[in-house]
């Protein structure tokens, strides 16, 4: 029988071969019902015609993406399968022909649009669109020709496919883990991504580069701008939303944010870091979270950390617009930077908090780190921010009111106080890393002091913040030191040693004057709680001590948790697990002091394998206290 008698070849069926494709692109664990796959490597698609495929029939592939897809913007592809000519470095062929199907072969170009995209075949004048017809297209860690392609397995394995690990909070002396689902796996989470990528307004062409992207998303996981992902809220006060802590991972945060397209309340740094890994792993971009211990916020662009007080040693918020925060959490992604000089590949820090705004809106890098360590403050997008968060030095300035006009002096400048073990999740371990030295040189170092003055020079920003007049102060060879009980305890006053050593020959008459005020882990003052002021005469004799005692009157409920011996009952804690998909809460009545609770909560697992659960337990007294426990589902 003629062709013509068994009439032109139409196409009428497509399998995606999801199950095949998904295990070689590692793209299994996405609950998506459609194919995910990754720029730079192949896949296989079963496409079944109408008739048996003929040596002289003419099979075209086109996938389109956006909403007016053109071959002139590469946003529409037309793969002619019997050619082996790229079109845009997208290749296909046919590899099997079997009665009327065939095995066709494609390969995505390496430096494709990341996306949804949709599938059509072409056979003559008929166009066959089969249903659920798109699929996505992702970042390739895996592919050497894709810029974000990370060449140790191991670390593809954490900083892509992990869906959990740690977040670290606290302070440098007393660093605490914070479990976290990151989820980019889950429900909704890929679709959730994808319509942020909508979104952002890119040009789709933008969409081949990471560094636009990762820019991008670090803009859109807050809201201040554009109604992204999540509400930043510092203020203690939470109705209409979910406190930061009690959110133990970013699934139920994009998932809620996709489905309601509004703003989920509220966040805090590790939670906005914690989003934004999901997202970027999601996507195929390799990312981790960082904290930064002791981290500078320099809002005066002159890498130094401004402090006023006054003359009895209280800091004045009115005139100190820098702080330093206890810690603060941002991200890492891994990414080559072809628009950066040589040597600037790999880490780059981007930032979601919404602390200062970088071209006109709250978004912070890509930020090469290797260029931070070197003091390349000149170095887009927004090194010298980050710079100033890891290396900043730190300046006191006394305000003295004279003859009715304020006079500042310099007190003292301190090179060692910011940066302090900066931390991530080791690769392949539930422990912490320090890397600390991937930021910056040792302290007080020759290579550390040459960045920093580097960082000055590019900037000739050195001599910035002096213009008040700083007047050097003479330096008699003093130390100051302070102590007291490294822990406090509640309803327990304060005792702190004020110990002036003399190390000099001579003798010094030295005003005191100190301040011990309440601050929040961002730097904000709270609360006034003590002063002191006395005159101490030192003898002239080296190593003199002289002490002088500040004791506080006042108790410190406020500050910490009630321990389980407390002698009042905890309000109506709340426990909320993360599994899988879901957060769920459950709220249980007044907990009485050394009293133990327990909950059971049904859950009905979609796959196997090994999935962490989350625990939180949070009341007015207790906040923030979880527990995690890896669980193994079996058929």
């Amino acid at each position: 029988m003629s062709n013509g008698a068994e009439g032109p070849l139409r196409a009428v069926g497509v399998d995606f071969l999801k199950e095949q494709n998904s295990l070689h692109h590692r793209t299994k664990d996405y609950n998506i019902s459609s194919l995910a796959v990754r720029r730079g490597q192949r896949f296989q698609l079963k496409v079944t015609f109408s008739r048996e495929v003929k040596d002289n029939d003419r099979i075209t592939l086109r996938f389109s993406i956006g909403e007016k897809p053109k071959q002139s913007n590469g946003t529409l592809l037309s793969l002619k399968t019997g050619l082996d000519q790229p079109v845009n470095s997208w290749r296909t062929a046919i590899l099997q022909k079997n009665g009327k199907e065939c095995l066709i072969d494609v390969i995505p170009s390496a430096e494709a649009i990341i996306g949804k995209y949709l599938l059509s075949v072409k056979t003559g004048p008929n166009i066959y669109s089969p249903e659920n017809s798109f699929f996505y297209l992702l970042f390739n860690p895996w592919c050497e020709g894709d810029s974000v392609f990370m060449p140790n397995e191991a670390e593809r394995a954490e900083y892509v496919l992990n869906d959990t690990g740690y977040l670290y909070v606290g302070s440098a002396k007393n660093i605490r883990e914070r479990p976290w689902n990151y989820g980019q796996f889950e429900e909704s989470v890929l679709d959730c991504c994808m319509y942020l990528l909508d979104k952002s307004k890119l040009k789709l062409n933008s969409r081949k580069d990471p560094v636009i992207i990762a820019r991008s998303m670090s803009a859109l996981v807050n809201s201040h701008d554009d109604a992204g992902v999540l509400f930043g809220n510092w203020s203690g006060k939470y109705s209409g939303g979910t406190p930061p802590l009690a959110w133990t991972g970013s699934a139920p945060i994009l998932q809620q944010y996709y489905k309601n397209k509004k703003t989920v309340n509220f966040g805090q740094c590790w939670v906005f870091s914690g989003v934004l890994t999901t997202v970027m792993r999601s996507l195929g971009i390799p990312a981790r979270s960082v904290t930064n211990f002791a981290s500078a916020h320099d809002t005066e662009e002159n890498l130094k950390v401004d402090i006023y007080v006054n003359e009895s040693g209280q800091k004045l918020d009115h005139l100190t617009n820098d702080s330093i925060w206890n810690f603060h959490v941002w991200n890492d992604v891994w990414m080559k930077r072809p628009d950066l000089p040589k040597g600037n590949d790999g880490w780059q820090a981007i930032d979601a908090t919404p602390q200062e705004q970088s071209q006109g809106i709250f978004q912070c890098g890509p930020s090469p780190v290797n260029g931070i360590r070197k003091g390349d403050v000149y170095l887009p997008y927004d090194s010298k921010f980050v710079f100033a968060e890891v290396n900043a030095d730190r300046i006191f300035w006394l305000v003295k009111d004279v003859n009715g006009n304020e006079k500042y002096i310099k007190l003292r400048e301190e090179t060692k106080v910011i940066g302090k073990s900066i931390s991530t999740k080791a690769v392949g371990k539930n422990t912490r890393e320090d890397i600390t030295h991937q930021y910056k040189f040792p302290e007080d170092s020759p290579e550390e002091r040459k960045a920093v003055q580097t960082a000055c020079n590019y900037l000739n920003s050195c001599n910035l913040g002096v213009g008040y007049g700083s007047g050097e102060v003479s330096k008699p060879n003093l130390q100051f030191e302070i102590e007291g009980e490294k822990e406090i305890w509640p309803g327990q006053p304060i005792d702190l040693n004020i110990v002036v050593k003399n190390e000099s020959g001579g003798s010094w008459t030295v005003k005191l004057a100190g301040s011990c005020q309440l601050e929040s882990y961002t730097g904000k003052i709270e609360a006034s709680l003590a002063t002191i002021k006395q005159t101490i005469e030192t003898e002239g004799k080296p190593g003199m001590y002289t002490q002088s005692q500040l004791s506080l009157a006042i108790y410190v409920l406020f500050l910490v948790m009630v321990p389980a011996y407390s002698s009042s009952p905890a309000s109506r804690p709340q426990n909320a697990v993360t599994h899988a998909t879901t957060c769920m809460q459950q709220q249980q009545q007044d907990l009485a002091p050394g009293r133990i609770f327990k909950c059971k909560i049904i859950c009905a697992p979609r796959k196997t394998g090994l999935k962490k659960i989350v625990a939180e337990l949070n009341c007015t007294q207790v906040k923030g206290i979880s527990v995690e426990k890896m669980i193994s589902i079996t058929e």
